[in-house]
Order: C-alpha cells, then sequence, then structure tokens
C-alpha cells in the first residue's frame, strides 16, 4: 500500500470512529508498515472490522496479502499454451511412437 491508500483508508476509520486521531506521523508509520498488502483486501478487512468492532482497527486486525504466485501452477499453465501450439499431427505420432516402446518393453 501507498501513502494514499492508507490516506483512503483512514478516511474510512475517521468516517466512522470520530474519536480516530490522524496526523502525519501516524500516515507515515502505517504507510511504511503496509507497505506489503493489498489496498483492497485491507479495505475489506476494515470495513468488516467497522461492522463488528466498536473500536477503530490496528493494523494486525485488518492486514492483508495478495495471495503468492504459485510458480508451479504458473509452470503448468505456461506448458499448457506452449502445447495447445503443437500441431495435431505431431501429438499422434508421439501416441503412437510411445505406445509402441510401452508394448515393446513389455515384450522383453
Amino acid at each position: 500500500m501507498n501513502r494514499d491508500q492508507v490516506i483512503e483508508l483512514f478516511k474510512l476509520i475517521k468516517n466512522v470512529y470520530p474519536t480516530f486521531e490522524v496526523n502525519s506521523e501516524k500516515v507515515d508509520s502505517w504507510t511504511r508498515l503496509m507497505k506489503k498488502m493489498d489496498f483492497k483486501r485491507v479495505m475489506a478487512r476494515a470495513e468488516q472490522h467497522t461492522m463488528e468492532n466498536k473500536f477503530p482497527p490496528t493494523i494486525a486486525e485488518i492486514a492483508a496479502y495478495a495471495p503468492e504466485k504459485n510458480e508451479h501452477l504458473e509452470k503448468m499453465k505456461q506448458w499448457e499454451r506452449e502445447a495447445s501450439k503443437v500441431p495435431q499431427e505431431v501429438k499422434e505420432n508421439f501416441r503412437r511412437q510411445m505406445k509402441k516402446l510401452f508394448k515393446d518393453k513389455a515384450n522383453d
């Protein structure tokens, strides 16, 4: 999250909790501590917090990060994209050769 997003978050908190104090130092601290968080997820958690709690949230109560990328899943998707470009004739030839290889090995 960046400074503007923290300010947007503070607007929500201040509107719901009038006693919530906002100053430049607080914005700076929260921005530094929340820099790796996902703004949309934090806002969703903050909104949920306001519906359930009579006190303003702490960072720990509304912290939310974007899910980490699954490198294995990304590789599989890339292989699927590449495989879709292989002509059907090549795929069929490969299948025939594999079937023959399995048959030959089974007879050994």
